[in-house]
């Protein structure tokens, strides 16, 4: 049996105005911090220990695993990255206010470029500031391999290589894997892992900054279809909220109560060794 650990990276300043990020190198907001300091708390009080890390080349997956491992004493463990990893480019959308471009193509063509399978947004131009066709971390990448759009289906393509390639070697030698990337890559890994339609593939989410938790069996496939929530109660808020992403001004998610946290001297002990 194999361990795989999902890791949505915390808010960024963009998610937080509401922009198609994509490829964009943008950071995290002080809230996506918080997140990613609960994704820390939550390994910790779950006694997960990752062996090895794999991200995207975006600073917002890789800081977000930064500060969880911190808080779980883990800072130290082996980091892959890839861009296989990144985000869905969102194309000549990147930078527009969502809920601007609804408001301008309309409610169908909005859905169709932010959640369709197959169909993707119109292509950014290489000459775009926001292109990434001149990014010095893509410089040992064909050009053609540069997506300049995507929909979901050229995520799974280009993901799945690094899974198998890369992950499923750490998950057979007996790792605890960590995977820390975006909203549309752990989509795509998670339509794969449990085998997700085309079509139902369309309603999923995944909420930032709470870990999703797969036990795998020999064959890599999940012992439990769509994995555990380390946090159910904030992930199913999390969720709900971000099917509103676009709708405009939306009202706040009520807050799921909160679990009261252990005094401190009965908290866990930091990691000084492995188990």
């Amino acid at each position: 049996m194999a361990t795989l650990v999902l890791l949505r990276h915390g808010e960024s300043v963009w998610n937080a105005e509401g922009l198609f990020t994509g490829w964009v190198d943008v950071d995290l907001s002080a809230k996506g911090e918080s997140e990613a300091t609960k994704g820390g708390d939550l390994l910790l009080d779950a006694d997960i220990t990752p062996d090895v890390l794999h991200t995207s080349l975006l600073k917002r997956a890789i800081r977000t695993a930064n500060i969880a491992l911190d808080v779980a004493d883990l800072l130290w463990i082996p980091v892959k990255r890839s861009w296989r990893l990144n985000e869905r480019h969102y194309g000549a959308l990147q930078g527009k206010n969502k809920a601007q471009t609804r408001e301008e193509f309309g409610e169908e063509q909005f859905m169709t470029w932010r959640r369709s399978y197959d169909t993707p947004p119109p292509p950014i131009k290489d000459d775009d500031p926001l292109s990434q066709v001149n990014d010095l971390r893509y410089a040992e990448l064909p050009s053609e391999l540069i997506p300049r759009s995507e929909c979901l289906a050229d995520v799974v393509d280009r993901m799945l290589p690094y899974w198998y390639d890369s992950i499923i070697p750490d998950l057979a030698a007996g790792k605890t894997v960590m995977v820390a990337a975006h909203g549309n890559s752990l989509r795509a890994l998670v339509k794969h892992l449990d085998d997700i339609s085309d079509e139902k593939i369309v309603g999923l989410n995944i909420p930032t900054g709470i870990p999703l938790v797969y036990e795998l069996d020999d064959d890599f496939s999940p012992l439990k279809r769509g994995g555990e929530y380390l946090d159910p109660a904030a992930a199913k808020a999390a969720i709900e909220a971000v099917k509103k992403q676009g709708a405009g001004k939306a009202e706040p998610a009520a807050k799921p109560a909160a679990k009261s946290p252990a005094p401190k001297d009965e908290r866990k002990p930091r990691r000084g060794k492995r188990k």
